[in-house]
């Protein structure tokens, strides 16, 4: 056999996986509590003790792991326009695997630096400016980020007219900060994959270390990515396949976690009606949207006020009385797992809500209009409506008897007749929990990983 382990850090639960990459079999899984806020590597010990003894100890070709503990990769982008540069960073976070804690636009206000500074971003990314554009801005905000009382890295992504001005302010504030390519180097064109990998090497370098994660290499040889990455690659190399694996073509993961519910798509999302006309910034291939508001466990009183009590009714089968107590207690115990039928059902409920509503918000729209011509319509987003695969990820998916019917809450409904979500692709769930290992493994083995996620998917049509 030849044994590579993997591990995530989740917000939650830290999983272990044991995978034979020459048989392309997952031999193992196991969980325990994340333990970020003692020692991670408690958590992790616990876990790895649970894997069968004969493969707790190897010997392993590789180990690697991703982490979203510790409230994973938090980061505040800032820009010039909302829609162009500023809109640019946030894709650029979202796509390095960040949690996006603000986006902010123009000159900083006193306010907006005193709300930064209240949120204590891992990471700022800053931009602005097209190249040979604006420079006032980035500079007027680089000039405020010195002043303050940030701590962390600062990525310049801006007018690379101005970036030398802009790092010798910071430098003069004593703040530390990176520069990569401009996120926006002219108008609507995107450019955000060197922010991405320099996000990615700013995670690895500085941010493991700060959250005290750097004593999980005793274990693995080190975290590679935030899990959301991890994920995200997963999908691409599924999506895309590699130059002897075929691909599934176009597709999208949802992971509904504890502390947040993520979206990514793959595909280019171009209008499938005729007489629709894109409206808004190009979109990428690859997109990650994350709901900071729609975890299950951390944020179940988030479903509630969002949803609304109705909404999660709808689809639970058990009366479920004291509803908002019910979901403050999971708020404030977030490892709990279900003993019931009745908390199956609740979990049920919180899950479809959140996958329903982040859905939404990734999904592209339909806008009709009227004008001398008569009536025309604007797409705004990605039309998912023929996406060709959907994927559930995330322990709901691993551990609901209901894990399908989950699956075709996120689809499209005539009742909503503008929202352009997929309407009929092929539902799978992540059952042995693999993706996040099948990231990890892309680069390494993309051969290798892509079939093993290809086998262990769980087809439910």
């Amino acid at each position: 056999m030849t044994l590579a382990l993997l591990v995530d850090f989740g917000s939650t639960f830290t999983k272990v996986l044991v995978i034979d990459l020459a048989a392309e079999e997952i031999l193992a899984y196991a969980q325990s509590c994340t333990t970020v806020e003692t020692d991670i590597t408690v958590g992790l010990r616990r876990a790895l003790n649970l894997l069968p003894s004969a493969l707790q100890r190897g010997p392993f070709e590789c180990k690697l792991a991703s982490s979203s503990a510790a409230g994973g990769l938090g980061m505040v982008a800032i820009g010039l326009v909302p829609e162009l540069s500023a809109e640019a960073a946030r894709r650029a976070a979202l796509g390095a695997g960040a949690k996006v804690l603000k986006v902010f636009s123009f000159r900083l206000s006193a306010r907006e630096l005193e709300a930064l500074e209240e949120n204590k971003p891992d990471i700022i990314l800053l931009a602005g400016g097209t190249d040979g554009g604006n420079e006032e801005v980035i500079i007027e905000n680089a000039r405020k980020l010195s002043q303050s009382n940030i701590q962390c890295p600062i990525i310049v992504a801006g007018n690379k007219a101005a970036t030398d001005e802009v790092l010798s302010i910071l430098s003069t504030g004593g703040k530390t900060s990176l520069v990569t390519d401009n996120v926006m180097p002219e108008v609507n064109v995107i450019h955000v994959e060197p922010a991405r990998e320099m996000i990615r090497q700013v995670f690895i370098q500085r941010i493991i270390k700060a959250k005290g994660l750097k004593k999980a290499e005793e274990f693995v040889e080190n975290i590679l990515m935030p899990t959301p990455t991890a994920v995200l690659r997963a999908a691409q190399l599924l999506a895309k396949g590699t130059d002897t694996e075929p691909g599934f073509g176009d597709l999208t993961v949802v992971d509904v976690g504890g502390a947040t519910t993520d979206v990514h798509s793959i595909g280019r999302g171009n209008p499938t009606q005729p007489g629709v006309v894109c409206k808004g910034l190009p979109e990428p291939l690859a997109k990650r949207t994350v709901e900071g508001d729609l975890g299950i466990r951390y944020n179940a009183g988030s479903i509630l006020k969002f949803c609304g009590q109705g909404r999660i009714m709808r689809n639970t089968h058990f009366p479920h009385p004291e509803l908002s107590q019910k979901l403050e207690a999971l708020s404030q115990n977030v490892s709990f797992l279900p003993q019931s039928t009745e908390d199956l059902d609740l979990d049920f409920a919180l899950a479809s809500c959140a996958a329903q509503a982040a859905m939404e918000r990734h999904a592209g729209t339909i806008e009709t209009l009227w004008g001398p011509q008569g009536q025309f319509y604007l797409q705004y987003g990605k039309d998912l409506t023929g996406i060709e695969h959907l994927i559930g990820t995330g322990g709901i998916f691993i551990h609901h008897p209901q894990a399908g019917a989950l699956l075709q809450k996120m689809l499209f409904s005539p009742e909503e007749p503008l929202s352009l979500k997929p309407k009929n692709p092929v539902l799978y769930t992540d059952a042995k929990y693999c993706l996040f290992a099948v990231g990890l493994l892309a680069d390494r083995f993309p051969d290798r990983a892509l079939r093993i996620a290809k086998k262990h998917l769980k087809k439910w049509n």
